[in-house]
């Protein structure tokens, strides 16, 4: 009873910021920002480490620089998603534009579908509409964890498929695609591929001068369904909008070696990030434990990890 209240009580509070204009929401990010970065300090240790361990050579003032702009970045980012429950199908692809998509369509078309590896970069979750740009009947699919508690997951879900997303929760994902491919759909199955993986089997390689674990769900599911793999390029040229380049990494994922599209996905996210370092997400604390503490424990995959 009590999580059905916060959950009324929270969809609401969104419903209403949702139904204010870009303006005024850009106004209540200025405020944010404010009690974010100078009152809270939110996760400011946080960001200020993996700014000094990422850009080592830079200087202070510089890295100060990208901290201001990174959290006034994220309390835009933070109201520009709730904007979503609002936005209609044609108002969300004049915001977000999208580049190379012919190769897109096309590799989905030949292929049955593609995997999107996607990083915590710009507004990423505005990558829900892109269905828009997709020919009728195709599939956009979006690997997801479940939240913990059912009413907020519900929230999120009804906010991530309002245009015509499928959500598929990650212990299920291979199941899924599998039945969507049987049933002759074709698809575009989106993941984040860039925070910790936690538990999850890993790839290791240096990254922002860091040893830096990856998830290889993206990999492994591109060469289980045998589907191109296309980097999600974000780029954001001004408030309220943003751009996404699709970028192929590789049409044949099962002539790649171990670990090498996850590689590939490092290096082109990146020279993403090195481009406009601010906004990628640094509050993430992406670096959890070292290499050798992982590797004298390592993780024994499981059947379902996919």
């Amino acid at each position: 009873m009590k999580s059905r209240i916060i959950y009324g009580l929270v969809y609401s509070a969104m419903w209403l910021l949702a139904k204010l204009p870009f303006g005024v929401l850009h106004l209540l990010g200025d405020l944010s920002y404010l009690i974010m970065y100078r009152l809270m300090r939110y996760r400011l240790r946080v960001v200020r480490r993996n700014l000094e361990r990422s850009f080592p050579e830079m200087a202070t003032k510089r890295r100060r620089q990208i901290e201001r702009q990174f959290y006034h970045f994220l309390a835009d980012c933070l109201l520009e998603d709730l904007k979503t429950m609002h936005l209609s199908q044609v108002e969300m692809c004049r915001r977000m534009t999208y580049h190379h998509t012919e190769q897109f369509l096309r590799m989905i078309d030949k292929h049955g579908g593609i995997v999107l590896m996607i990083p915590h970069y710009a507004n990423y979750e505005w990558i829900i509409g892109m269905g828009g740009i997709m020919n009728p009947g195709d599939v956009p699919v979006q690997v997801y964890k479940p939240l913990k508690d059912k009413y907020l997951d519900a929230l999120f879900r009804r906010i991530r498929s309002r245009f015509g997303g499928m959500n598929v929760p990650k212990h299920s994902t291979a199941r899924e695609l599998v039945k969507l491919k049987r049933s002759g759909k074709k698809m575009v199955v989106g993941l984040i591929t860039d925070q910790w993986p936690g538990a999850d089997e890993k790839y290791w390689t240096t990254f922002l001068h860091q040893d830096t674990a990856f998830l290889t769900g993206a990999e492994r599911i591109a060469k289980l369904m045998d589907y191109p793999v296309f980097y999600c390029e974000l780029s954001k040229p001004r408030r309220g909008y943003c751009e996404v380049t699709f970028r192929l990494m590789t049409e044949c994922p099962k002539a790649t070696g171990d670990g090498e599209i996850t590689e590939m996905f490092a290096r082109h996210l990146e020279a993403t990030i090195c481009r406009e370092p601010a906004y990628w997400l640094w509050s993430h604390k992406r670096w959890k434990a070292p290499r050798e503490s992982e590797e004298r424990h390592p993780h024994i995959p499981q059947a379902n990890d996919a």
